[in-house]
């Protein structure tokens, strides 16, 4: 506790940030919320020690404001160890966590809408977005900011829908809900299998024990993991604390959140980007009142400011999507289990295709594994073989009222695949992951390709669009008619998803089609409509990328067809083959998991790869072991450390210099070694300039301190940006 009047260090939520000293104006514990001012402007705060600033009494300023509520001391310490192990400051740690800053002020007054279902006119794409932002939201009433950051459209959308009476004026204040009490319990509807028993048996004396322990869940696609670790919850939560599920994608939670309902018999709260204000104001406070005491959410949910946290389950444990690149780097499993030992509970880690880090630690004994073998309610794996592309080249096509050829991109053998299953009145599911029509456009006679202007990465063309669009700062551009250098014919090369999809609507014209990725699937309440109408048999074939690799089931989908199983294999990162095997092999597992038998053909024109000799095979286990030797001997993760340092600038000879400069400095590290300054595979990404260093050591060595210490012995330009990426994901 600290007496009234202390001078006491106050982290802020800064990204610069390591702490101020402010003067309290009663008393408080370590931890404690405190408002503070820098510069005039009001930040939420933690007290996080004495001060030590040495400052004259006069120049210290008063805390303004104390609140009743804390972190604990656990939670201070898993700020200051995610800092040194990532690099972020203490206080870019606390602003993951302090993300709600309004959750400590009273609700603005501001306009509020509601959406009126009853009104007549036509449904849109973009008027659509708003209903499904009302949808995800339990049409609670929302703000026009809130509406733009949730349907993400623009305000003359929403003008419109307001002059149509669509949406119709209800109040002028934030409304606090409080809606958040729910009770949950065993509904007793389902029954465990003796494998699944076995688990959560294993899991549950572990949470009743106590102390910190990680299980591997490590089951194959449709072995029922996620009612294995619902068990463990409702064993935390029994016991009075809370629990954290997350998952790699909030779209994930679509036939998840009926799942846990009808386990629990209420729906459980979910935390993701895509919240009313309001809405995230509530349940950041509902969980730092503990009144709320189960979350799924997103990677940024392990930031709530939990309150006596007994249980994370992260599922899908192995997803590239718990890295985050945004706001710091971090890794959000790395972290999770950083917290848990910390404070001293269990974690489970779910996944059919576990990581290797996460392997490494189960052969090393700091991890315990839990396997399932078999899928839930007698389902049989899926038969998976490789298609030969070299001996099965696809034939031309022709669309309706077009005597134009199109080269094809479905082999003969799939093509025949997909008829028969069709003909059995079941579902096929098409997996390439490429958005858009064709990532290549190019003139045929001079050369030119259409390349964004402020990233150095062509254009795709989206052909619902009608545009090119840049996958990496999101611009678009019309599609040029003539070649803007020489006039010649500009067509277009590669192949994404709605080239396929073109492909399937002229050689399966009856055929009733579905495409799903991320330019189509922009809520949940989007994917929810999918999901029923596959649930529901009003699909024949779905066409999509890496979303419907994950976690869904569809019982009459029997035959899966990846349409270049080869993409990926080749990349320059040493996890290549890794994330291609997880990949292909999560896709693969959608199929046949009710009470037909699957089918998964790989197009290829690599048949003999180990990746997917080893899918073909179902043999994860020797493709693990041929991955890890291969990685012991080159010293890559888990049996040695990256950390890559991304050095950017607004003017490329600045960027350059300061480069040379970086690298003249860079010491020498017993254990390792400090590589480049090479450009960034993308050279520029919205008009700045990139290049990278690659720091490597033995798995032991103390990188992190020789790093931040190197980096602080160089003055950084204030047109410099640097960001630090430990064990990176992205070689990007």
């Amino acid at each position: 506790m600290f007496n009234s009047g202390t001078v006491v260090k106050v982290l802020i939520p800064n990204v610069v940030n390591t702490g101020y000293d402010y003067r309290l104006t009663g008393d408080a514990d370590l931890g404690q919320f405190v408002r503070v001012s820098v510069m005039n402007r009001p930040y939420i705060g933690v007290v996080f020690g004495f001060g030590d600033s040495g400052l004259p009494p006069d120049k210290i300023k008063n805390v303004a404001e104390i609140y009743p509520s804390k972190l604990s001391a656990d939670d201070l310490l898993w700020i200051q160890k995610m800092s040194a192990w990532t690099l972020m400051t203490p206080g870019a740690v606390l602003r993951l966590i302090i993300n709600v800053p309004d959750a400590f002020l009273p609700p603005k007054i501001e306009p509020l809408y509601n959406f009126n279902f009853a009104a007549t006119g036509k449904m849109t794409d973009a008027r659509q977005m708003v209903m499904d932002a009302y949808s995800a939201n339990d049409n609670t009433a929302m703000t026009i900011t809130d509406l733009r950051n949730i349907a993400r459209v623009s305000h003359a959308v929403i003008n419109t829908m307001i002059k149509r009476g669509l949406l119709t004026l209800c109040d002028n204040r934030i409304i606090e809900s409080n809606e958040f009490n729910y009770i949950y319990h065993d509904t007793g509807n389902v029954i465990l299998n003796d494998e699944q028993s076995g688990a959560a048996r294993v899991i549950g004396d572990a949470i009743d024990v106590g102390g910190f322990s990680v299980h591997l869940l490590d089951g194959i696609t449709g072995s029922g993991k996620t009612q294995v670790y619902f068990d463990s919850v409702l064993r935390a939560y029994n016991a009075g604390k809370s629990v954290l599920l997350m998952m790699p994608e909030i779209a994930l939670t679509a036939q998840f959140m009926t799942r846990f309902q009808k386990r629990f018999g209420a729906p459980p709260v979910v935390w993701h980007s895509n919240l009313t204000a309001a809405r995230r104001r509530e349940i950041w406070r509902g969980v730092l009142n503990k009144k709320i005491r189960i979350v799924v959410g997103t990677r940024s949910a392990l930031f709530l400011p939990w309150q006596d946290l007994g249980l994370i389950v992260i599922d899908e444990e192995h997803d590239t999507s718990y890295k985050q690149e945004d706001m710091g780097n971090y890794h959000a499993r790395d972290m999770a289990i950083l917290r848990a030992k910390i404070a001293g509970f269990p974690i489970v880690l779910a996944s059919a295709t576990p990581s290797l880090e996460t392997l490494n630690n189960v052969d090393l004994g700091k991890y315990k594994i839990l396997k399932l073998t078999s899928r839930f309610g007698g389902a049989q794996m899926p038969i998976i073989s490789t298609l030969d592309m070299r001996e099965n080249r696809p034939t031309d096509y022709k669309l309706p009222n077009d005597d134009t050829s199109h080269h094809g991109n479905l082999s003969p053998a799939l093509c025949d695949a997909i008829a028969d299953t069709l003909n059995a009145k079941q579902q096929v599911m098409l997996f390439i992951n490429r958005r858009g029509f064709a990532p290549i456009t190019q003139c045929k006679k001079c050369g030119w390709v259409a390349m964004c202007p402020e990233c150095s990465v062509g254009m795709t063309y989206h052909k619902r669009l009608n545009k090119l669009l840049c996958h990496m700062c999101g611009r678009t551009m019309e599609l040029p008619k003539k070649c803007p250098e020489c006039g010649g014919e500009v067509s277009q090369f590669g192949v994404g998803l709605e080239r396929i999809e073109q492909e399937v609507s002229a050689r399966f014209p009856n055929a009733r089609t579905a495409l799903v990725s991320s330019d189509t699937i922009m809520t949940r309440q989007t994917l929810e409509r999918l999901v029923a109408k596959m649930e529901n048999g009003e699909i024949d074939i779905v066409i999509g990328t890496q979303i419907l690799a994950k976690g869904h089931h569809f019982p009459n989908l029997t035959l899966v067809g990846v349409v270049d199983a080869d993409m990926g294999l080749y990349g320059t990162d040493f996890r290549a083959g890794e994330h291609t095997f997880q990949q292909l092999f999560q896709v693969a597992g959608r199929a046949g998991r009710g009470k037909f038998p699957g089918r998964v053909l790989l197009q290829t024109y690599q048949p003999d790869n180990p990746v997917l000799t080893a899918i073909c095979k179902c043999d994860r286990d020797s493709f693990i072991k041929n991955d890890m030797e291969s990685r012991r001997s080159a010293k890559m993760p888990p049996f040695g450390q990256l950390i890559a340092v991304i050095v950017e600038g607004e003017k490329e000879q600045t960027l350059k210099s300061f480069c040379e400069t970086l690298a003249a400095s860079a010491p020498k590290l017993n254990g390792g070694k400090i590589m480049g300054p090479i450009a960034a595979q993308i050279y520029q990404i919205r008009n700045w300039y990139r290049m990278r260093f690659l720091i490597a050591g033995d798995a032991n060595a103390k990188l992190q301190p020789v790093v931040s210490h190197w980096l602080s012995t160089v003055r950084t330009p204030a047109n410099i940006r640097i960001k630090i990426d430990v064990n990176p994901q992205n070689f990007m």
